[in-house]
């Protein structure tokens, strides 16, 4: 186990365990949404806008479910694919499609390994509809989830979020709706998560 995991995982048991954390410094630990956005849930939302392609989410992306395994039951966790691009747009359409069909978790790891480390071309429907399949989705049922009537509502809607909150890079997580963190090295990341969390538990409290 590298330095980096074992630092990750002593850092994640502190923050299970309720030890007491540094403050965040604005602006240079996270910076404020303005305006900020409803939450989706009353719990404490963490919001990852990724896509399966960026180096830097699929080296967050380790460290952010080993963190997302020991989260605190008030936290919750909400991934929105980010679309920068029409060329992204394929991959926004994969990660709702095996949400529907209830896969998405299971080919999560592998759609990032595929991108980064394989370097396996499955940005378009065909490509990645064989690609599903090889890993146990049905390839018919996946077709017709990514090309459903509801598909492209979900675009959209991730679409329209990428602009109200502002979202210009990736990764970025967001949390409460108001507290945007990004451009960080993925410990710090992690880091500046359990921190900002612990302040907006804080005001859930007031």
């Amino acid at each position: 186990m590298n330095k980096l995991i074992k630092g990750l995982l002593f850092a994640i048991s502190l923050f299970a365990g309720g030890a007491a954390l540094a403050e965040p410094v604005p602006g240079k630990d996270y910076t404020l949404l303005k305006p900020a956005q409803p939450a989706s849930t009353t719990k404490i939302e963490v919001m990852e806008f990724f896509f399966y392609g960026c180096s830097h989410c699929f080296h967050l992306h380790p460290l952010l479910s080993e963190w997302e395994k020991t989260m605190p039951k008030d936290v919750e966790m909400v991934l929105v694919p980010t679309i920068f691009r029409d060329n992204w747009e394929p991959m926004a359409r994969t990660f709702y499609a095996l949400e529907s069909l209830g896969q998405q978790q299971k080919l999560h790891d592998a759609l990032y390994r595929a991108w980064n480390e394989d370097k396996i071309d499955i940005n378009d429907e065909d490509k990645v509809s064989d690609f599903v399949a090889r890993h146990g989705v049905d390839k018919a049922k996946f077709s017709a989830a990514y090309n459903s009537f509801s598909m492209q509502s979900k675009v959209t809607r991730a679409k329209q979020m990428i602009r109200s909150y502002g979202i210009n890079s990736t990764p970025s997580l967001v949390v409460d709706g108001k507290y945007l963190i990004t451009g960080l090295q993925p410990a710090d990341t992690i880091r500046v998560l359990g921190e900002v969390v612990a302040m907006a538990r804080k005001e859930h409290k007031k």
